[in-house]
């Protein structure tokens, strides 16, 4: 064989071992050195996190109190004023000091920041025996009183004159005291007293108490001296159009209730009354047809506390209970209030019922549930638990009085305007 010969069949025998030689086994990481034929296996899948759960769904009462604090609680009723004019009757000086907690009545700054109550109106309440007989002078005393609260306690109280005064107290956590006067009687027949209690403060007036007056017929009073408002009554509601007080027809007889509804140009409030469904033949209370045409222009029925103004059966019973003064007094509860609440809303809407106490000025009538100002979340647990929105409790509380107010404010301001 040549030289040439053998060196081609050195060269193709090294190709050919080369050709079948194992290749050199892949380097193994430290971790995962053993033998290299021995699979490794795939790590075993855990338990899925779970999201961060959600927080426990809120009790009503969780809810009502929350909300109690977070929506704006006006009522239409306090009978403050009264109270504490009587207390200077019986003690010769003013000795309740409702900044701070007091032992008697149903109102106080604590328990009314406790309820959640920010806009309650005193009510300027002058008694029908002062018809004739200096009426204009105890509504300035009562006036001073509730300025009086708040000269004392401005870091608590403020005044409010306007929609736009209450929101701004809410605002700054103060509770406003608008004011409403309880009897027609402090006009003395002269038309300018109308303006002048508006420029004191007064934003509704009751137009009669519990006999009829110079201005209109009451729902206790037999007499019907006016078979509804008097003359002179009709140019009193046209003066409150015009200067921005809003009526209130509390009170006053079905005849006048709809001289009312006929004379005046704007929405008109019940301050504090209760539906006559729940209550049949009492007229101090409104029907179905009253709620209706209230509603109709645009009104509201502010709903009463008092155990009597919620339930006939229970009104019998503790009418005879005071003639007797035997036993216990029955009294009605919180639910009560829901269903004439309620009913309101299923006649007419929820846009026309609100809230209407009369704390402070019912004795000891007031319901289970609902004693005194601290209990505003009861109430609204027992709404929450029937199924009304949080939209719904809002308008209950105080938009539906807030827009009928604003309705005057407006009329009144327009009515000022230069023509």
């Amino acid at each position: 064989m040549t030289r040439l010969s053998l060196l081609v069949a050195s060269a193709l025998g090294l190709l050919a071992a080369s050709c079948h030689s194992d290749p050199a086994p892949a380097s193994i990481p430290p971790q995962d050195q053993g033998s290299a034929t021995t699979p490794v296996a795939a790590p075993e899948p855990g338990p899925a996190e779970d999201p961060d759960p959600a927080p426990p769904a809120e009790t009503p009462a969780q809810m009502a109190e929350r909300l109690a604090h977070e929506i704006l609680i006006l009522d239409g009723h306090v009978d403050v004023p009264w109270r504490l004019h009587k207390a200077i009757e019986r003690d010769g000086s003013l000795t309740i000091d409702v900044a701070g907690p007091t032992t008697d009545g149903d109102f106080d700054y604590p328990r009314a920041k406790k309820g959640g109550l920010d806009a309650p109106f005193m009510s300027i309440y002058v008694s029908p025996d002062f018809e004739k007989r200096g009426a204009k002078r105890v509504a300035d005393e009562l006036i001073d009183l509730v300025e009086g609260i708040v000269a004392k306690a401005p870091d608590k109280f403020a005044l409010a004159k306007s929609v736009a005064d209450v929101e701004a107290n809410f605002a700054d956590g103060k509770i406003s005291l608008p004011m409403g006067m309880e009897n027609g009687a402090p006009i003395e027949r002269r038309l300018a007293n109308v303006a002048y209690f508006h420029e004191r403060g007064i934003r509704y007036i009751t137009l009669a108490h519990s006999k009829d007056n110079h201005i209109s017929d009451s729902s206790y009073d037999t007499r019907h001296t006016h078979h509804g408002l008097s003359r002179f009554g009709r140019k009193v509601v046209a003066e409150m159009n015009r200067v921005g007080i809003m009526i209130d027809v509390s009170h006053i007889s079905d005849e006048a209730f709809a001289d009312v509804m006929e004379v005046s140009k704007v929405p008109v409030i019940a301050s504090h009354s209760s539906c006559r469904h729940f209550t049949p033949g009492w007229e101090r209370n409104m029907s179905d047809e009253m709620i209706q045409r209230l509603a109709e222009a645009g009104g509201v029925i502010q709903i009463n506390f008092g155990s009597g103004f919620l339930d006939g059966d229970i009104r019998k019973a503790r009418d005879a209970f005071e003639e007797t003064d035997h036993g216990e007094a029955p009294r009605a509860t919180v639910e009560h209030v829901a269903d004439h609440i309620e009913h309101v809303i299923e006649l007419v809407g929820v846009e026309h019922v609100g809230l209407g106490s009369d704390f402070d000025g019912l004795g000891d009538s007031l319901p289970e549930g609902l004693r005194d100002v601290s209990a505003y979340p009861n109430l609204l647990r027992v709404l929450i638990e029937r199924g009304h929105t949080e939209q719904e409790l809002r308008q209950i509380c105080s938009g539906n009085v807030l827009r009928v107010w604003q309705a005057v404010e407006d009329y009144a301001a327009e009515a000022a305007a230069p023509k």
